[in-house]
């Protein structure tokens, strides 16, 4: 049961991306979020990446995957709402 609990858990948990995504398409701006630190959080979830595909933990490797998509859309977003500065 604890197990069932983790995997729900580890897909709901990536999901709490949507919401900053849609923030930033109806502001159309991302300014309020740093360029660096999207980057920077999504070069880590790159290099976790590999490893999460090969563990056979099916908990960490469903969270793995559901964030490094949702997560990817969220840096996509912030790049394509910046702004250049004046």
């Amino acid at each position: 049961m604890l197990r069932t609990i983790a995997l729900i858990a580890s897909v709901i948990l990536p999901l709490w991306n949507i919401p900053l995504i849609v923030r930033i398409i109806k502001r159309k701006s991302s300014e309020d979020v740093s360029l660096y630190w999207a980057v920077g959080i999504w070069v880590c979830l790159l290099l976790m990446f590999p490893a999460g595909l090969m563990s056979q933990d099916i908990v960490w490797k469903t969270f793995n995957i559901t964030n490094f998509i949702l997560f990817s859309a969220v840096m996509i977003t912030v790049v394509i709402f910046r702004k250049p500065k004046k």
